[in-house]
């Protein structure tokens, strides 16, 4: 959510499409697809006008292929940027689109260089918290209010999700 919301202040940005992948080739997920995709709405909710799609491609090169977006900046965290260069044809990602990577004061900013003007950097100022970290407090049954949206939280106790 902060990742989105400084983007939109940042970046001059005119549509922000949030792509939750179906099956993502890179790890397992613990939800199913349907249950991410309704998570994923109630979370940005909050941010106005944003499209959430379910993405039927497990890669983003596959999703960003041939254009789909226009000319479209792909918004990642430092974390995922740090290992962009693991990501599937990554080169060919930047054929098709810009990245814009949102850094944190205080960690590694990544090394992206050899990938020259199609990479940005916008400053994040928002609290560490990770899918993981969400998911282990609901299975210890311990509050995730202040991690999350509070329709984030009430999608996931209403699915007894993480359980």
């Amino acid at each position: 959510m902060a990742l989105a919301r400084e983007a939109l202040e940042q970046l001059p940005i005119e549509r922000l499409v949030v792509l939750v992948a179906e099956r993502p080739g890179h790890r397992e997920v613990v939800a199913d697809a349907a249950a991410r995709l309704r998570m994923a709405r109630a979370a940005f909710e909050e941010l106005g006008p944003v499209e959430v799609v379910l993405d039927p491609h497990p890669y983003t090169v596959d999703a960003v292929r041939g254009g789909r977006f226009g000319e479209a900046v792909f918004i990642l965290g430092a974390d995922q940027a740090g290992a962009f260069e693991t990501w599937k044809d990554p080169d060919e990602v930047l054929r098709w689109v810009e990245l814009a990577v949102g850094t944190r004061a205080g960690h590694p900013h990544p090394q992206l260089e050899r990938f020259g003007d199609r990479v940005r950097f916008f400053t994040l100022d928002s609290p560490l918290v990770s899918s993981t970290d969400v998911r282990e407090r609901v299975a210890a049954s311990e509050p995730i209010g202040e991690l999350v949206p509070a329709a984030v939280a009430q999608a996931i106790e209403k699915e007894g999700l993480f359980r």
